[in-house]
């Protein structure tokens, strides 16, 4: 079985890609990889698909003001797009991608929305100060926190994960979102929405990831114990378990030579793109989810189920 997967408008066929005569799954890029992390959306072929121009927003964030940690690019885009969509005003801490943050910003603008970007370094708690800090001086509250922001690396074996690595991995994707809610949960009031970003390879144990599956393991067990704590004050702690999305996460994790697989365990044996999670940020940023807290929604194509 052949098939030809179609993005923006490119059209990518598995036989040209791979050089094979027939694939049982759809590829959604060839071969490449970025030398560092985080990766560069700009740089990605084809280009993540991050806006599904079908989408109507009805003013469920009508007023609100979001803070949405990676959204530059990838996953924490698609998320800002729908959010302004949906009428919120949305402050974008990143990292250096400042090309990708850039393109983020024109496009929100080009939408009528509000965008306020900061750059910076999440594992240090200074930086979590300023972005509440700007925030509030830019848009006078904070309704919503997504701490989408992470990392990830590729090793076979534990020996190999460095103590420096491990150090990073957790600091980004741990630490970061322990300082930045903490941070913001003084300004958050009845009905606020906190969304923390997992991974589909927690409940299967990715064995090339073991730092990376360790800390989205953790933000399982810190969005259960924080939705528990803040339950009474009516305000919502959720995660997201994403499965593969094609986001720079990948290229500058995987080997090249793997990144036309991705995605190919999962039932519907294909990736996804960013605006095909962006529902789910709006369903529980809104009062859609009012009587949620504490879960984790797995949107995974069927890699794992149950």
């Amino acid at each position: 079985m052949e098939f030809d997967y179609y993005f923006g408008n490119q059209y990518y066929n598995y036989c040209d890609l791979m050089g094979v005569q027939s694939t049982e799954y759809k590829i959604m890029a060839p071969a490449q990889s970025q030398s560092r992390q985080p990766g560069f959306e700009y740089m990605m072929v084809p280009r993540p698909v991050f806006d599904d121009p079908n989408y109507i927003g009805s003013g469920k964030l009508s007023g609100k003001v979001a803070i949405i940690t990676g959204g530059d690019s990838g996953l924490g885009r698609a998320c800002a797009i729908a959010f302004v969509k949906e009428g919120a005003k949305v402050v974008l801490p990143y990292y250096d991608e400042h090309i990708d943050a850039n393109e983020t910003k024109n496009y929100i603008e080009s939408l009528g929305g509000e965008c306020l970007l900061l750059s910076g370094d999440i594992s240090d708690p200074c930086f979590s100060k300023n972005i509440v800090d700007a925030t509030l001086e830019c848009f006078g509250k904070i309704d919503i926190l997504v701490n989408n922001a992470g990392v990830q690396y590729q090793q076979d074996s534990l020996d190999q994960v460095s103590n420096e690595q491990f150090d990073w991995t957790m600091k980004v994707n741990v630490y970061g979102m322990f300082y930045l809610t903490r941070e913001v949960l003084p300004y958050l009031k009845s009905g606020s929405s906190i969304i923390n970003l997992t991974s589909v390879t927690t409940f299967y144990g990715d064995p090339q990831l073991i730092d990376y599956v360790t800390t989205k393991g953790a933000i399982v067990g810190f969005t259960r114990a924080l939705a528990r704590n803040l339950a009474l004050k009516n305000i919502r702690v959720n995660a997201i378990a994403p499965g593969f999305f094609w986001t720079p996460l990948q290229p500058a994790c995987w080997v090249s030579e793997k990144v036309p697989s991705l995605g190919a365990d999962a039932a519907m044996a294909r990736g996804a793109m960013p605006y095909e999670l962006a529902p789910t940020f709006v369903f529980l940023a809104s009062d859609d989810s009012s009587y949620m807290t504490g879960q984790v929604i797995h949107n995974n194509g069927g890699q794992v189920m149950g």
